[in-house]
């Protein structure tokens, strides 16, 4: 069955710096250490489910510029099909992300006026109509399917990064319809486990994953009643880690999909994680599922 992932796309910038805070230079010459690829969280999604064999329904927005260009041609190199990746917007998004040796980042994204455009219901109703699992990322072209994916009898699967509040108004629709929420620990106001039982409990989530950083994941799957931390593995030296939980989303989702045990997707997710940010961007880094297999049977 095929995914859909409805998401953003961006330009993406990346700057390496000798470390936070940076200290003000008139000019810097890191050689090498500037670099532009197609990133985006929808766009990172789609990449990595397709680099681990899946294919992949695309919904996203882009501009009408030379850099939807760079998008079309990155979208057909990696054989994501741009049939459903429309060009609505006047220009692109575009981000900048600065990193250090440690992989510490400071993000800075420029939407353009990404949130204020809306997706034809009708090209999402052709999309989603073989799709059994539908990611739908907190952007906001994305809200209006939440219900009809649920509606439908789809699982729906989001990801509201950083949350600090169950009634957020932004995040509030998508943690209510998601049957997979992920999110980050970063702002969260109790300790992982207590969110969790505070998040089902509103929400009633089939599963809920936190990512942890360095610490892991927390997960919790409500038909078992488990809520257990899973513990980080180092697969490679980080360089950044930026993307590191849209990668663990990805894998997640790429594992469930098939077997629907969330126990062995979590932990093939760790490993996919962890390989990933040991490279740049945060589309890069990703490995086929049978290099998978092999460095989770060797890490797990």
């Amino acid at each position: 069955m095929t995914i859909l992932v409805s998401g953003l796309i961006n330009i993406e910038t990346t700057l390496k710096v000798d470390g936070f805070p940076i200290k003000y230079n008139p000019v810097n010459y890191p050689f090498f250490g500037v670099n532009s690829t197609v990133s985006g969280v929808g766009y990172n999604i789609a990449k990595a489910l397709t680099v681990l064999g899946n294919h992949v329904h695309f919904m996203s927005l882009i501009g009408q510029d030379n850099a939807a260009q760079t998008v079309k041609i990155a979208l057909q190199q990696e054989g994501i099909p741009d049939q459903y990746v429309l060009q609505l917007l006047e220009k692109t998004p575009q981000s900048v992300i600065i990193y250090d040796p440690s992989g510490r980042r400071q993000i800075h994204v420029d939407l353009k006026d990404v949130q204020e455009r809306t997706y034809p219901l009708e090209i999402y109703a052709e999309a989603v109509r073989d799709c059994s699992i539908v990611v739908l990322c907190n952007i906001n072209f994305s809200r209006s399917f939440l219900a009809q994916a649920k509606q439908a009898g789809k699982i729906v699967a989001t990801d509201v990064h950083t949350i600090a509040d169950l009634e957020d108004d932004y995040n509030r629709d998508y943690m209510a319809h998601a049957d997979i929420l992920f999110m980050s620990h970063e702002a969260l106001p109790c300790p992982p486990h207590e969110w969790i039982k505070q998040v089902q409990n509103r929400f009633e989530n089939d599963i809920v994953v936190i990512g942890l950083g360095a610490d892991g994941v927390q997960l919790g799957v409500k038909k078992d009643h488990f809520n257990e931390r899973i513990p980080a593995v180092k697969v490679r030296e980080v360089i950044n880690t930026i993307g590191a939980g849209d990668a663990l989303f990805s894998a997640f989702i790429h594992d469930y999909h098939k077997t629907r045990d969330p126990y062995t997707a979590i932990r093939k997710a760790i490993v996919f994680a962890a390989h990933k940010i040991g490279s740049a961007g945060a589309a890069e880094g990703f490995v086929s599922e049978d290099v998978l297999e092999s460095l989770y049977e060797h890490f797990s």
